[in-house]
Order: C-alpha cells, then sequence, then structure tokens
C-alpha cells in the first residue's frame, strides 16, 4: 500500500498544526493534529477492507480469437472486468500481455468508482515464434489516498508458429498435388453391412463369404464385399539430420517439410485417425510417441513437429531441453530384437554349451547392430513398426541426401503391409547459388526425379517432391529448353 500526494498533504497539516501548539504553547492546536491521525488509521483500514472485498468480487477474463497465431499476424485481445457489486475505489487494471508482444496502445482497462462492469480491447502484434504466457493482470486500486497493486487471474498460453516457406511445392515430377495430405476415404471393402461390389473368389477366401446367387448365375464362385468404416493408423516419420539444414534461414529443408507435417497431423485429427511420431536425427531417436487417437497425442505430436530442429554441427551439442527417449524395451511390454540381442551379449563371456551355440548368431547380430548405427532412420522404423504392427500409413519427410537408406527404410516399411507415403526434399533446390549452373541444376534434378520414380514404383508407396515452387519452375523450364535444343 503506497500513500498519494492527498495523503502526505494532510499527514503535513498534522505536522504543522503539532509544531503550531509548540511554538503559541496552547494545547488546543494538539486536538487537530490527534484529528488527522485519527482520520489517517480510519483511511487506512477502510482502504484495505475495500480492496479485500474488490479482490474477492472482481472478475477478469481475456479473450483471443485462437490460441495459435502466425508469426508477425495482428489479433485483437479483449479483456472483460466485472465486478458483483460496486466498489469506492478506482481500478487500472494492465491486460498482462507476454513480453514478446507488441500492443497497438497502452493495455489498460479503467473500472470507474460505482461501476460494475468495463471491456477493452487493444490489437496485438506477434513477432516471435514460440509458446508465450500471458502475465496475471495487475489491478491498481486507489481512494485518492492509498494505491495499491495486486496481481490476479489466469495465465493463459498462446502459441506463435512460423508462416512457413513462401511458395510451397508438394507434387510428382513437377506437378502439385491436388489432394489435401492425408485426406483418406472413411470406407473401404471387407466385413460389413452394406453391399460394396460383387468379385471372382480367389484362393484364401472363406467359404462363407461366397455369394452363391451370383456362383449359380455366372457358374464360376464369386464373393460380395461389403463396405466398412475404417481408421487409419499413421506413423510420421521425420528426419532432421544436418543435411536438412540446407537453405536460407525460415527456408531450409526442415521448414519446407514441417509445413508438410503439421499439415498431415491435422489431417489425421480431423479424421480421427491415430497418429504417431517417430524423430530421427544423425544420432538415433529424438522423439517417439504411440499411434494414439487422443486429444493428448494430437497435441504432443504437433508440439514436437514445430520442435524439431536439424542436428547441429558438433554432435555433442544436443539440446539441453530435449526429453530422454526411452529404449524400445521400456517403451513396449513385449520383447523386442534390441531386448533379445542384449540377453545375447550377456552370453559372450560364457563358456557353457548354450552359450557356445547362440555364438554365431551373436556375432550377426552385431554385424547387424553396427549397420543399424550407420542407418539411424531404417533402424527406427523399423523398430516403432515391429512394435505397432497394425500401423496402417507410414508418412516419411526426409531429403535425397542418402538414396540407398532411403530405398532400405521404403522397402522395409512397405513389407509391414502398410502404405507409404514419402515427401523428399531435393538438395539442388535450397543449396545457396545452387541455380547458378542451371544445366547442371536440370541434370541433378533428373537425378532426383529418378529416385523419386523408382520409390514410386514399389507397390504401395507413392513420392512426392516437397520445395520452393519459384525455384523449381526455374529448373523445369530449364529442361524444357535443353530438350528443344536437342
Amino acid at each position: 500500500m503506497r500513500p498519494t500526494r492527498t495523503f502526505w498533504s494532510r499527514l503535513s497539516l498534522a505536522g504543522f498544526l503539532a509544531a503550531f501548539a509548540v511554538v503559541i504553547d496552547r494545547p488546543l492546536p494538539l486536538a487537530g493534529t490527534v484529528l488527522v491521525g485519527a482520520w489517517t488509521l480510519a483511511s487506512q483500514y477502510s482502504f484495505l477492507a475495500a480492496l479485500e472485498r474488490t479482490k474477492r468480487r472482481l472478475s477478469i477474463t481475456r479473450a483471443l480469437p485462437s490460441a495459435t497465431v502466425h508469426a508477425g499476424e495482428s489479433t485483437p485481445v479483449s479483456i472483460d472486468a466485472t465486478l458483483a457489486d460496486p466498489t469506492p475505489l478506482s481500478l487500472e487494471i494492465d491486460v498482462g500481455l507476454p513480453t514478446a508482444a507488441t500492443p497497438d496502445r497502452d493495455a489498460a482497462l479503467v473500472l470507474e468508482p460505482d461501476a460494475t462492469a468495463a471491456t477493452a480491447t487493444v490489437t496485438v502484434t506477434w513477432p516471435v515464434v514460440g509458446r508465450h504466457r500471458f502475465e496475471a493482470p495487475r489491478v491498481t486500486a486507489t481512494d485518492g489516498r492509498f494505491v495499491e497493486t495486486v496481481a490476479t487471474g489466469e495465465r493463459p498460453t498462446v502459441s506463435v508458429e512460423s508462416r512457413g516457406p513462401r511458395r510451397l511445392h508438394v507434387g510428382e515430377g513437377g506437378d502439385r498435388l491436388a489432394s489435401p495430405y492425408g485426406a483418406h476415404t472413411l470406407r473401404r471393402s471387407g466385413r460389413g453391412i452394406e453391399p460394396a461390389e460383387i468379385r471372382e473368389h480367389v484362393p484364401g477366401d472363406a467359404a462363407k463369404r461366397i455369394d452363391w446367387k451370383t456362383t449359380a448365375r455366372l457358374a464360376t464362385p464369386h464373393v460380395r464385399e461389403y463396405e466398412t468404416e475404417t481408421t487409419r493408423q499413421t506413423l510420421l516419420v521425420v528426419d532432421h539430420g544436418r543435411s536438412l539444414s540446407t537453405g536460407p534461414p525460415a527456408g531450409t529443408k526442415l521448414d519446407y517439410l514441417r509445413t508438410v507435417m503439421l499439415a498431415t497431423a491435422d489431417c489425421a485429427r480431423d479424421l480421427d485417425d491415430p497418429l504417431g511420431l517417430v524423430a530421427v536425427d544423425d544420432g538415433g531417436v529424438t522423439s517417439c510417441i504411440e499411434p494414439t487417437a487422443t486429444a493428448g497425442t494430437y497435441a504432443t505430436v504437433r508440439r514436437d513437429l514445430l520442435a524439431v530442429e536439424p542436428t547441429p554441427s558438433d554432435p555433442t551439442a544436443r539440446r539441453a531441453t530435449e526429453p530422454p527417449v526411452e529404449p524400445a524395451s521400456s517403451i513396449h511390454e513385449r520383447p523386442t530384437r534390441a531386448t533379445a540381442r542384449r540377453s545375447v551379449r550377456d552370453l559372450e563371456g560364457d563358456a557353457a554349451p548354450f552359450a557356445e551355440t547362440l555364438r554365431p548368431f551373436y556375432a550377426a547380430s552385431q554385424r547387424y547392430c553396427r549397420l543399424a548405427r550407420e542407418r539411424p532412420l531404417f533402424d527406427a522404423v523399423e523398430t516403432v513398426l515391429t512394435a505397432n504392427p497394425s500401423t496402417s500409413w507410414v508418412v516419411v519427410f526426409t531429403d535425397d541426401d542418402d538414396p540407398a537408406a532411403l530405398r532400405e527404410t521404403v522397402s522395409m516399411a512397405r513389407a509391414n503391409d502398410a502404405a507409404v507415403s514419402v515427401f523428399l526434399a531435393p538438395t539442388v533446390l535450397y543449396e545457396p547459388g545452387g541455380l547458378a549452373d542451371i544445366e547442371r541444376a536440370s541434370d541433378r534434378y533428373l537425378e532426383f526425379e529418378a529416385l523419386r520414380r523408382d520409390l514410386a514404383r514399389f507397390d504401395r508407396v507413392r513420392a512426392f517432391e516437397v520445395g520452393p515452387g519459384d525455384r523449381l519452375a526455374t529448373v523445369l523450364e530449364a529442361g524444357r529448353e535443353r530438350g528443344d535444343r536437342r
């Protein structure tokens, strides 16, 4: 509690009366000093009592159009203050904007004495990407004699996301992808109640599925298919190794891929598809989230996608904020190959006949481990798919830095009976000065396109290029001109 000028002026009057009483040697002015002192104590008590009542009856709410905004975007932030009963105090309420927010004017709300409600709106610009927490609203109350400031109310957060790269292109061989990332029908053929089609019987079809009327009419066994509701268990595989840092600030390979990652995750959420994530850098797995269809999982996956950054140049400079990733043996209840390899390794120094029998297999597993360490993406995908065999769609986000490892990873993923989509960032579209020699750039893009087509030839695999549309258009135009000259 702080006194105002009014308080100090009246306190000065009390001091003057006391001094005057001494000068004239009369007790009467002392009575005025006593009265001013009593008034001071009564005023303090009255102010504190009114302040306490006001704090109990004051309700403050702040509203944003959305909990997520884009960097550089301006949004209105409104603040409402209501009192259950009027108060004799004058209240000034600060909105409590985050430090990174820039308001267009003073972000304060005034509630006059005896008023019970007030509203104010301030336009705020969000220049800094990240999660920002509001401060608790600061209420400054005064009765003209004393002033006190208290903090009260909740502290919401707002997520400021990068607007992402401009002129994003996602497609196949220069043709833009028309459908949304991750869109799929919610119905498929199988067991259900709605007839879909009649097809010829193939080995493996159960006899109870044969449509005998059609079989009698066509003289060959036929099966009737039915439509059934389906969800698609989706696993996002994100490579954020050092090579993904290629490109200008806010326009790296990872920045462009991140836009597609977030759109794919949002589509899975809208379709209620179980969603999981495995993120891998040059050192191994950095994030592993089991596929589930819960609001918490969708939020966690989105948060991790926004947080991933390429492996730093110094391999020991891993971010201190990254949580340690549990080994597969502790994430999943059932034993994995890694668990088995550790068990065999424990027998290395054992001379028992059983250990001697297993030692050749142990040697082979050691060779496999050395190979796996050289292929962190392959090893991570294999581990997660082994633990989640029901995964029906694997979405890989990477670049063309290691074609051999990429082919092996895609081949292994589809062998798990999952559909695979690969979103690739062509290095030639991101390297500084990569288009200086346009003919060389055209040749490099053709090499990338050969890799993309090679991947797309796999059954149940689609491969797409992701990059800046203007640079891709330049390369394609150069390729067409070269074709005309030839």
